[in-house]
């Protein structure tokens, strides 16, 4: 990844961590399955060049002081976020997505207690050997807030894993979509539960 392109990531992430968001604070931490990073590892069908950062509590909190000594009112900082980790991985021919590898990362997640939406719109085909960006995104609940967030998106030669602990409303997923990676909501798109509840 490029010096241009992880300063921009990293803008995006900053101004994420002042958008407003402002909701109570204790986040139950949502349990990402076991395994799950050899899962993606293995997700295509060859290596791939990996790069990844994590951002925890407390480095979003020193963000969050140096923007407000610069002037940022703290009515504007993010409490709703608790953790954001970023894996991108880079193939150097177009991969395909070995449906089996997906299906038990799939089924790691519902065992998990997450909520797996699709794109209606998309074929298993489409899904093995994307054309575009393809989006999966799993959900796990905290009563009525969402406690975890995990945003998969896959091309012919990307893919992306986003990871976001937190304490969100429903409607606060707009805001994050467009930022740090995550893709802006698609008004194409038709984002159903997955097949059979998984």
């Amino acid at each position: 990844m490029n010096l241009r392109r992880s300063f921009t990531l990293l803008s995006s992430l900053v101004i994420l961590a002042v958008c407003p968001l402002v909701l109570c604070s204790s986040a139950a931490n949502a349990q990402q399955p076991a395994g799950i990073q050899d899962a993606w590892t293995a997700l295509a069908d060859q290596p791939a060049s990996h790069t990844a950062f994590s951002f925890d509590r407390t480095m979003m909190q020193v963000a969050q002081s140096l923007l407000e000594s610069g002037g940022m009112s703290p009515e504007r900082a993010a409490a709703a976020l608790t953790g954001i980790s970023v894996d991108n991985y880079h193939y150097s021919e177009p991969a395909f997505y070995t449906p089996e590898a997906m299906s038990a990362i799939i089924a790691s997640y519902h065992a998990a207690g997450w909520k797996h939406l699709v794109n209606a719109n998309q074929s298993p085909q489409s899904s093995a050997q994307p054309r575009g960006v393809i989006t999966d995104l799993w959900l796990h609940n905290s009563g009525p807030n969402i406690s975890g967030v995990v945003v998969l998106t896959r091309s012919p030669r990307d893919m992306s894993v986003i990871q976001i602990t937190c304490e969100l409303r429903p409607l606060d997923l707009v805001h994050l979509s467009g930022h740090f990676g995550i893709p802006k909501v698609d008004p194409n798109a038709v984002m159903v539960p997955s097949p059979d509840g998984r």
